[in-house]
């Protein structure tokens, strides 16, 4: 995680990370007990391009926990993603590249990333371009989900 942030200018403690579960069965590890109409709104939306912001369970590493205790869950629609998480029996953690060009947000060219970051990575794993527009980000902690960012993934709250 350090080496992310170092990677991104950030600091850990500010940093906004995400596990990518392979699927829902994988959340009662890493999040305390979510509601059922969370549980079924997580279920109609995933996979997909959301990031749902539930309470982090005691499992979860401190160093992952920010200061509200939470934690981002993904289940992208990405079979490189899926093979990974599920080759590995673990969640991986996510966290997009800022785009320094003005014109777009996010960094997904393979090519640019390995340019950009060859000397600071183990890896670039080339799956093709990835999608310039970020995930819709849902609180969950309380009773009703709130929308934090309105991204890809489209939900009638």
């Amino acid at each position: 995680m350090e080496k992310i942030c170092r990677l991104r200018n950030i600091r850990p403690e500010k940093a906004n990370f995400s596990f990518i579960c392979n699927d829902l069965s994988q959340l009662s590890e890493y999040a305390k007990q979510v509601s059922t109409p969370t549980f079924r709104l997580m279920k109609n939306c995933l996979p997909g391009p959301y990031t749902f912001i539930l309470k982090a369970s005691g499992q979860v590493p401190r160093i992952f926990k920010n200061k509200k205790k939470t934690i981002g869950i993904r289940v992208p629609q990405n079979n490189i993603a899926q093979a990974l998480v599920k080759a590995l029996g673990n969640p991986i953690m996510s966290a997009s590249l800022k785009d320094e060009d003005e014109l777009k947000e996010y960094t997904t060219d393979p090519l640019s990333i390995h340019d950009r970051y060859e000397s600071r990575v183990d890896l670039v794993l080339d799956g093709g371009f990835g999608n310039n527009h970020p995930s819709t980000v849902l609180d969950c902690t309380e009773n009703d989900p709130k929308l934090i960012r309105q991204g890809l993934g489209v939900v009638n709250l």
